[in-house]
């Protein structure tokens, strides 16, 4: 199989990066979220309650929690939206052909805080730039 991407699969990497800039910037909100809630577990023992006795949002310990816990929640959305950035993110190295390392480092942004803010600029620019390569490549009729 060649290296590279295929010009037939130009326009399934378009929509690929579209959906992984999306994915990406959730990812990144739902870790950055999921820290914070960490940090409120394991700091200082309480979880964040929505629409409890105590209010709209507060931080109460765990078994005094009579109403929604945000907590739980953020992990449960966490790990759904990074299955869906895991998913993108192997649409990308399958239609782009990229070596599995680099398959890997982009998975660690759903797993590093701030990481996939930054690959959710750096990714799309070196898709688009394989593309673009094709243009610049000559054709080939067999």
């Amino acid at each position: 199989m060649p290296i590279g991407p295929q010009p037939d699969d130009v326009i399934k990497i378009r929509r690929a990066v579209s959906v992984y800039k999306v994915s990406s910037y959730i990812t990144g909100s739902f870790l950055l979220l999921l820290l914070l809630m960490m940090v409120f577990r394991y700091g200082f023992g309480v979880d964040i309650e929505l629409l409890g006795p105590y209010g709209f949002l507060a931080l109460t310990p765990k078994d005094l929690i009579a109403g929604i816990n945000l907590s739980t929640i953020i992990l449960i959305a966490h790990g759904w939206f990074y299955v869906l950035y895991l998913g993108t993110d192997f649409v990308l190295w399958r239609l782009i052909r990229w070596s599995f390392t680099r398959f890997l480092v982009i998975a660690l942004g759903g797993v590093i805080p701030f990481l996939s803010f930054y690959f959710e600029r750096r990714v799309p620019t070196d898709a688009l730039a394989a593309i673009a390569h094709l243009d610049t490549q000559p054709k080939v009729n067999a």
